[in-house]
Order: C-alpha cells, then sequence, then structure tokens
C-alpha cells in the first residue's frame, strides 16, 4: 500500500474517531479498559506457572489451593472487565451510527432537486443504511478491539521473554511466516471487500428502480429479462463473497498449522530443557496458553485490519456525500409571515446541465399582480413544470432574476419562502401513514379541526368521512388503494391547511376523469381564491379563471395575455391549443 493511500486511511480514520467527541467519556473508559486486560490475560498462565515450580513440585497443597483461587479471581475479574469492553466498544459504534444516520438523512433532505436527478436513489439508501452501519464497525470491531489484541500481544511476548528467552526465539522461529500470510490474506480480503460494497450499491439500485416500475415491467411482460439482469448482478455479488470466503478458508487453516507447528517446535525444544534443567516443568504447562494467547489476535487481528479498513471506505463514501455542494444556498434573511404574493420573472434563463446550449428557458419574462391567476400552457417539454421548480428554488437560474414582492428570491430564507408557497402535482405522492398524516405531513401546528374544515371547504370530507376510520385510515405506500381523484383531493386539502400565499397547481387535473374533473374544478375554485395562484394546464378547461395565460414553446415565450385576447388572435399558438382541443372535438 502506497504513502499517499496510506495518508487517507489516516486521515479518514481521525475524520471517524473525531465522531466520538460527545462520547469521549466513554470512549476513554472503554480503552482504559484494554490497557487493563492486557496484563489480566497473561496473569493466568504466569500464576499456573508458579504454581506447579514453587507449591506442586513441592507437595504445598496450602500454597497451590491459594493460587488456584487467585487463578479464577483473576478469571473472573477478566470476564467481568471484558464484558464492559465488549458492551461500550458496540454502544459507542451503535451510538455514532445512529447520530451520524440523522446527519446524512439531514443533509440529504437539503440537497438540491438536481442531486436526485442524476443520483440512483437506491445509492443514496446504501449510503445512508449499508455504509453508515460498515462504520459502526470502525468502534466495534476495529480500532479500540484492535487496541486491546495490540496491548495483547505485547504483554504475552514480553512475558514469553522475561520467562524463557531462548524457548520464545524457538517459538517465534515461525513468526515470519505467519505475518507474510496475514498480509496476503489481508490485501485480498479487502479487494474483495471493496467489490462487495460496489455490488451491494448496485444491486439496492437496480432493486429499489424495478420493484418501484414495476408496474411497467409486468405491462410490457419484461419480467424475464428484468430478472436476467438480475441474476447477473447477484452472481457479481455473489462472486465477490466468494473470493473473500475462500481467502478466509485457507487463512485460518494456516495459521493454526503454524500455531501446531510453534508448539511442535515448544515440546522439542522445551522437552530438551527440561532434562537439561535449563526449562521448569511449569514454564512448560505456561508457553502452550502463551502460544494460544499469542496466535489468536494475530488470528483475527488481519481480518479486524479488513474490517476497520472495509469501515473507513463505507466513511469516505458518507463523507463524500456529506460534502457535497448540491444544497441550497440559504443566504436570504427575509422571512415574512406571509406574502403579497407579486411575482416576477425577468430574462430568465435556465439550463439544467448548466450549459447555455442546453437551456430550458430562455430569456422569459412575466408578471403576476398579487391574487392574480397565471396559466401556463405549451407542449411536452416546453418549459412549464421548470418555471414551478425555480420558483421555489429547487434549482438556481443561470442568469436573470426572480422577484417576489419586488425581493430576489435569494434575500428569501429559502425554507421560510416555501412555507409560503404551496404545489400541487399531477403526480401525487402519499406516504405510508393516516390520511391525517399525509395532510398535515406531521406538522404540529396543524390540528385535525383544521383538517376537516379545509376538507369541507375542497369537497373531499364526504370521501374521506366514508373511509374506514376516517381521517385515521391507513393509506399505502404511493395512496396505491385510493383513487387519482381521491389522491389528488387529498392533496388539494394539504395545500390548503397550509394557507399558502402562492399556490401552484402541475396539470392537476390532466389524470382524472371526467366525472371527478367537476369536483377537482370545484377544489381548484375554492384554493385560488383570493391566492396569487399559477396553473399549469394540459386541459384548457382548467384556466377560466386565469386573468393570462402564459404560451410557452421550446422554453421561450410565445405568447402572454389575457385568455380571450390570444383567442382573437389569427393564427395564434394558443388559438391553435384550443381549437385543437375544443372545436376539433366538437366542443363548443
Amino acid at each position: 500500500m502506497s504513502d499517499t493511500t496510506n495518508a487517507v486511511s489516516f486521515s479518514l480514520f481521525r475524520r471517524v474517531l473525531a465522531m466520538v467527541k460527545p462520547y469521549r467519556v466513554t470512549f476513554y473508559f472503554t480503552a482504559s479498559l484494554a490497557v487493563v486486560l492486557a496484563p489480566l490475560a497473561i496473569a493466568r498462565p504466569k500464576l499456573l506457572q508458579t504454581m506447579v515450580d514453587d507449591h506442586i513440585s513441592n507437595g504445598d497443597i496450602s500454597g497451590m489451593t491459594l493460587l488456584a483461587v487467585a487463578i479464577v479471581g483473576v478469571l473472573l475479574v477478566e470476564v467481568v472487565l471484558r464484558y464492559f469492553f465488549l458492551y461500550y466498544a458496540d454502544w459507542l459504534g451503535q451510538v455514532i451510527v445512529r447520530d451520524l444516520r440523522v446527519r446524512v438523512f439531514s443533509h440529504v433532505s437539503k440537497l438540491n432537486l438536481s442531486y436526485f436527478d442524476k443520483t440512483p436513489i437506491g445509492q443514496s439508501t446504501t449510503r445512508t443504511i449499508n455504509d453508515i452501519e460498515a462504520i459502526n464497525t470502525v468502534f466495534s470491531e476495529g480500532s479500540i478491539t484492535i487496541l486491546a489484541d495490540l496491548l495483547t500481544l505485547v504483554a504475552v511476548m514480553a512475558m514469553m521473554f522475561y520467562t524463557s528467552w531462548k524457548l520464545t526465539l524457538v517459538v517465534l522461529a515461525v513468526f515470519p511466516l505467519l505475518i507474510w500470510g496475514s498480509y496476503r490474506f489481508k490485501e485480498s480480503v479487502r479487494k474483495s471487500y471493496e467489490k462487495v460494497r460496489n455490488h451491494i450499491s448496485t444491486m439496492n439500485a437496480f432493486l429499489q428502480e424495478r420493484i418501484t416500475g414495476m408496474r411497467i415491467v409486468q405491462i410490457f411482460n419484461a419480467e424475464e429479462q428484468e430478472a436476467e439482469k438480475f441474476r447477473q448482478i447477484n452472481r457479481d455479488y455473489t462472486a465477490a463473497n466468494l473470493r473473500s470466503i475462500l481467502a478466509y478458508a485457507i487463512f485460518f487453516p494456516v495459521v493454526d498449522i503454524i500455531s501446531a507447528l510453534s508448539l511442535g517446535l515448544m515440546v522439542w525444544y522445551g522437552a530438551r530443557g527440561v532434562l537439561s534443567e535449563e526449562v521448569t516443568i511449569g514454564t512448560m504447562v505456561a508457553f502452550p496458553l502463551y502460544i494460544t494467547m499469542l496466535y489468536r489476535p494475530i488470528r483475527m487481528l488481519a481480518d479486524k485490519f479488513n474490517t476497520l479498513q472495509m469501515g473507513l471506505i463505507a466513511a469516505e463514501r458518507v463523507f463524500k456525500l456529506l460534502e457535497t455542494k448540491d444544497t441550497v444556498h440559504n443566504d436570504g434573511t427575509l422571512a415574512p409571515a406571509k406574502l403579497q404574493g407579486d411575482l416576477e420573472f425577468e430574462n430568465v434563463w435556465f439550463s439544467y446541465s448548466g450549459n447555455a446550449d442546453e437551456s430550458v428557458l430562455k430569456n422569459v419574462s412575466f408578471h403576476i399582480p398579487p391574487g392574480n391567476t397565471l396559466a401556463i400552457v405549451g407542449s411536452t417539454g416546453s418549459g412549464k413544470t421548470t418555471i414551478i421548480s425555480l420558483l421555489n428554488r429547487f434549482y438556481e437560474i443561470q442568469s436573470g432574476s426572480i422577484k417576489i414582492d419586488g425581493h430576489n428570491l435569494h434575500d428569501y430564507d429559502v425554507y421560510a419562502l416555501r412555507r409560503r408557497i404551496a404545489v400541487v402535482l399531477q403526480d401525487v405522492f402519499l406516504f405510508s401513514g393516516s390520511v391525517l398524516d399525509n395532510i398535515t405531513l406531521r406538522d404540529p401546528s396543524i390540528t385535525e379541526e383544521q383538517v376537516v374544515q379545509a376538507a369541507k371547504m375542497i369537497g373531499a370530507h364526504a370521501f374521506i368521512a366514508k373511509l374506514p376510520g376516517g381521517y385515521h385510515y391507513q393509506v399505502q405506500e404511493r395512496g396505491a388503494t385510493l383513487s387519482m381523484g381521491q389522491r389528488q383531493l387529498i392533496s388539494f386539502v394539504r395545500a390548503l391547511v397550509f394557507d399558502p400565499d402562492i399556490l401552484i397547481l402541475d396539470e392537476a387535473t390532466s389524470s382524472i376523469d371526467p366525472e371527478s374533473e367537476s369536483i377537482i374544478q370545484f377544489a381548484i375554485e375554492r384554493l385560488i381564491a383570493r391566492r396569487t395562484s399559477i396553473i399549469i394546464a394540459h386541459r384548457l378547461s382548467t384556466i377560466r379563471h386565469a386573468a393570462n395565460v402564459l404560451v410557452l414553446e421550446k422554453g421561450e415565450v410565445r405568447e402572454f395575455g389575457p385568455p380571450d385576447t390570444l383567442l382573437a388572435i389569427e393564427g395564434g399558438r394558443y388559438r391553435e391549443l384550443y381549437e385543437r382541443q375544443f372545436v376539433g372535438a366538437g366542443v363548443e
């Protein structure tokens, strides 16, 4: 491993350890237990050696009994201390992971939508769950436990040299072979684990996307093709795991063989030493215990170093996500309790990629006076939905300005601004939970009475009241058990209870059947009353209350003005859309 890689790993390790700061007392306590456990580990073999050499060989029953009690006492103390050591090492990992998950989720929820446009949901899920869980092992199986094993190794080796340096050198004759094998094992498993982490991310992204789009998969009979893709991903994941399993299957038996060789050399040399009275019988009894205590940590250290390294790789990914700068630049200070609703776009240019040649909006300008309704129409891809995304500052414009009540959007605190703007989307998203929770989004300031009142105003109370449990009816994921019209009405109630000053309806009736549309139209009338409103319309029947119509074509303003005025323009784009939808359909 290069010096640069080592430096990066050490830097990452320091960043991970920095997360311990709120729990440093527990960390220091756990580390001190590691220091205490090292000498305790070597106390039992030493006491056993003393018992054999000084008491059993002399027939001293009382002395032998006293040392036997001491050995049991040391064992009990070691068991208790090891319990606390293992418990608090795991506890540290869990509380740090808990805090980090909240931190990551909070960060992700503040990222611009452009991040989610280019990042698979499964990848973000992997970072928030799998990778953060891997960081837990840095504490539970990595740093502190490695420290404890290293201290034990040093203590055992020191005691072995103190007891018989010649016998120790014989025992360690095969040690270089073990060090070389451990290094090769560590490198092999590290590469396998890196591939495993990558395959987990790929698998999560694939599963999330296919499960979300399962309706399309089944409609087009693509189950077998998608299953084959998954089989290949699964095979790659399994192969990566099998490579690490192969390394374990080779390494652990090799360690056992080396340990047996070491024990054999000890017996061969020690027996000769006993015969020549250079080695005591007590030493011969204690040394097998020392050998076990020496090789057991070494056997686990290579694995623990890999665990630590994988935790650091996961930490690097999580830190990279936390360092993502694609967040809302919330430098504004304006946080009015109410907006007048005067809205103006002035020479706005915007491109999702940042490339001017790929601009979605080109020099767009329009003005909506307070309390007025603007309808935006145009063909698919003309930039209608982009306008509402910019108004909510989900994306940043490249040039021009957007103003509300005479102030640039950047002058407002973005969260205070979004609180005064409500958006009703065409594809209504409902979370798992009650109807009430989906309307209030668990905002404690909104009471159930306010929700019922808003539902009655919209005309949604009747159908909600008929649901089993009424407002406490449990909605399935994405509202699968409700009709499109019912989901749309719930989204209207949600918009109304937040009492917005600016309301945006994004093709809110395009997927509604004609029977439901009359109910939705009534709801729209109640919603836009006395509010500045923008209606992005697919059906022109929904814009009859609009004071002005903005006609977009390939990101540019083609026409702007009152609907009657635009309808009178011979060859106008709005008139063309109107005739295609109404006159062409035989509707006057």
